[in-house]
């Protein structure tokens, strides 16, 4: 996954994120809980793609050499 791609990604989720929060008005538990949704499945996303998680679930720590 190229580095570029992971950048533009997480500026384009950080400001639609911000944007949702700003200007659509919602009750503060539910705008919590739609950001620790958006984070949690921005980190697993990092994970599948930077490989240290697979879809079988398991977890490989890369080799650094």
């Amino acid at each position: 996954m190229p580095l570029i791609n992971v950048v533009l990604t997480l500026i384009v989720v950080g400001v639609v994120l911000w944007l949702i929060n700003t200007y659509i008005p919602m009750q503060s538990t539910i705008k919590s809980i739609l950001n620790v949704v958006v984070v949690v499945v921005v980190v697993l996303w990092l994970l599948y793609g930077f490989g240290i998680l697979n879809h079988s679930g398991d977890i490989h720590m890369p080799v650094v050499k």
